[in-house]
């Protein structure tokens, strides 16, 4: 089973966010978090992570962005005994993330967004705009 569903939590002063244990039970108690698309995080599986870098590796020298983006803010976390994540602060301050987050399951991947963006990047996706996309991917 993959990852899904939004949970909404607030980051507290030193940075840890709470992860929902539906969300743990997928991605472990170890994972690694890293920049994602839309200035939100995106978290893998450490066996997920392995394979993305293998991928990344193996971009020609003109994707060197791509391989920039992902590896330099790639940090392996750890859940603590209150199912909290300490996101760096860098992680941190490029995703805006300041009081209230949201963790979304999103297959095989988790993000975590400052709440107000999440809710505002959502709420933008009209029901045209996937009924298309569903047509393109032949749902």
């Amino acid at each position: 089973m993959l990852m899904k569903g939004r949970f909404t939590h607030n980051i507290d002063q030193k940075g840890r966010v709470f992860i929902n244990p539906k969300l743990r039970e997928y991605i472990g108690s170890s994972f690694v978090v890293t920049n994602g698309l839309d200035n939100c995080l995106w978290a893998f599986q450490t066996s997920d992570w392995e394979k993305i870098e293998a991928e990344l590796i193996s971009l020609p020298k003109s994707a060197r962005a791509i391989q920039e983006f992902m590896f330099s803010g790639a940090v392996d976390v750890e859940v603590d005994k209150q199912g909290r994540i300490l996101i760096p602060t860098e992680l941190r301050e490029w995703a805006g993330l300041t009081k209230e987050v949201c963790v979304l399951g999103v297959g095989n991947r988790m993000e975590i967004w400052d709440a107000k963006r999440c809710k505002d990047v959502i709420s933008k996706i009209s029901s045209a705009d996937i009924e298309a996309l569903m047509d393109k991917a032949e749902f």
